[in-house]
């Protein structure tokens, strides 16, 4: 916070998004979007941006590709936003030089792991109304979460009622494995389907040999009836 008050001292040469302020202290070139009523991510932000603050607006998306020309952005800050909705390829093209990532204070329910396991950044995901699913407590596990803000990721749904309201980390230390239901439910479906396709085989097969034996017999049959007596010649 004090790095971004420093910036805002020094102001940039060259294009800036209208809405927002572009500094630039010691190489580092920041735009600060904060507070603008924006409801989309800008898309004239230059190339060159390591810091961008685009918090406490009214985004509600972010969609692919949002930041993929900004080679060398390192720090994102979108908290205090409406975000519902985080498209799959959301940090395609930053992933690997991004450091810190604010999420916190949206209205973020669900979001694809792949869109944040990608991330080498320090992520920041507390204060949304999350849906405890086995997608987030792979990120909890998986992901780079800032060690302060991890207990402010709560269960605001849950496939349990006694989850509802309680820390995600304090649900997975009980015991709690969102990724073991739906793993259960897997083999639930692969077993009945086995099963399904099993009983189909053998019905399929009595019906093949009992519709062979059916015409052995009549065949059989055929072969001993005595030959039908010729008419005598008057």
């Amino acid at each position: 916070q004090a790095f971004f008050c420093l910036l805002l001292c020094i102001p940039w040469g060259s294009s800036c998004p209208r809405s927002c302020q572009c500094t630039e202290r010691a190489g580092a070139k920041a735009v600060l979007c904060s507070s603008r009523h924006l409801e989309e991510i800008p898309k004239d932000i230059p190339r060159d941006v390591v810091f961008l603050k685009l918090d406490s607006n009214s985004i509600t998306r972010i969609p692919s590709n949002a930041f993929r020309h900004l080679s060398r952005l390192e720090e994102i800050d979108l908290s205090r936003n409406a975000i519902e909705k985080i498209d799959r390829a959301a940090f395609k093209g930053v992933a690997a030089g991004l450091r810190r990532l604010d999420l916190s204070g949206n209205r973020i329910r669900s979001v694809p792991k792949e869109a944040l396991l990608a991330l080498k950044a320090k992520l920041r995901l507390a204060n949304n109304p999350w849906h405890c699913e086995c997608a987030l407590q792979e990120v909890l596990w998986e992901a780079r979460l800032d060690p302060e803000s991890v207990r402010g990721i709560t269960c605001h749904t849950a496939p349990r009622q006694e989850y509802v309201g309680k820390p995600l980390l304090q649900v997975l230390d009980a015991g709690a494995n969102f990724c073991g239901v739906r793993q259960r439910s897997t083999d639930a479906a692969v077993f009945v389907t086995m099963f399904g396709w099993f009983a189909m085989l053998v019905a399929y097969v009595l019906c093949y040999v009992r519709h062979n034996r059916g015409d052995s017999c009549r065949h059989g049959g055929h072969l001993r009836s005595p030959p039908s007596a010729q008419p005598r010649a008057e």
